[in-house]
């Protein structure tokens, strides 16, 4: 009966068309989608959030994300993106997080951060008119056709230590440049940033190894979207060489003979390149005002 309530089927409706939308404007851009394993022998970020199962007389894992492939893709293809589930054995047990969730991951060749921040940015003002024009029922039965609006491009941007300077400044958190930021005080965060907005140059010391250091390697070329409090993105500018590559699988104690189906991939040439993945789930969340992540 749950199912068949206008409520749900409005949510689902908007889902449809932001996955549509996504899809179509993505394929514009001259992009290839492609589908990658979600059984994986080893982690693929180096976390510890997975889900180990027996593979035949092996220990394998449920995959956390497409990154390791896509990148290996975007070498061939230059321009791929994936839509699918991914498995996080999150410990969380909040109104945002869920174990098995839906990601749109992208990757796109002889490419930086920059190019991808303005990719992203242009897709959700692409998606979000789309929405508009095709589901302006469904979002007025969710009572959001005032509120979910199309946000202007460029998003603000902001440097992660402008962020804990803020956050620290204004609400009294006792925040220390490599730390993460809290719920709390996202929670603050987001009442001061309403919209879209972009955090970037985030410490290197708290992301995985892929991640390309800036030129003071005490920062990296990383980013989140946030939508108020909620982070909706990560992504950021990918190392694309190998050696620097191991070098980093080391400094982040992983061993590099785990990699080694990845790395071998470098040894073919890989060009400079940049990606995201955005959490479809969470995404919806922020466009129909829902309390939980699991109604999306």
């Amino acid at each position: 009966l749950d199912l068949r309530s206008l409520r749900n089927q409005a949510i689902f409706r908007i889902r449809g068309e932001l996955l549509r939308s996504t899809r179509s404007f993505l394929f514009a851009q001259d992009f290839t989608e492609i589908t990658t394993p979600k059984i994986i022998g080893s982690a693929t970020e180096g976390g510890t959030e997975l889900f180990p199962i027996i593979y035949f007389d092996k220990e394998a894992f449920l995959t956390q994300s497409a990154q390791l492939y896509k990148e290996q893709l975007s070498g061939v293809y230059e321009r791929v993106f994936e839509i699918s589930d991914c498995f996080r054995a999150e410990k969380s047990r909040t109104k945002r997080h869920i174990c098995e969730i839906l990601t749109l991951d992208v990757e796109m060749a002889f490419s930086s951060m920059e190019d991808i921040l303005r990719l992203l940015e242009e897709m959700v003002h692409n998606v979000i008119k789309d929405i508009r024009d095709n589901q302006m029922s469904a979002l007025k039965y969710l009572q959001v056709d005032n509120k979910t609006i199309v946000p202007e491009i460029p998003f603000a941007r902001y440097k992660y230590e402008e962020i804990i300077e803020l956050i620290t400044d204004k609400y009294s958190f006792d925040i220390e440049f490599g730390e993460d930021i809290s719920t709390e005080a996202y929670r603050k965060l987001g009442e001061e940033l309403t919209d879209y907005y972009y955090i970037t140059h985030w410490p290197m010391s708290i992301k995985p190894f892929y991640i390309l250091p800036s030129k003071n390697p005490k920062y990296s070329e990383s980013f989140d979207l946030q939508k108020g409090m909620l982070e909706l993105t990560s992504g950021g500018t990918r190392v694309h060489n190998k050696e620097q590559l191991i070098k980093a699988l080391e400094d982040k104690e992983l061993n590099s003979l785990s990699f080694a189906s990845h790395l071998n991939t470098f040894d073919y040439g890989m060009p400079p390149h940049a990606g995201f993945g955005l959490g479809i789930d969470r995404w919806m969340t922020v466009l129909c005002e829902l309390d939980d992540i699991r109604e999306s």
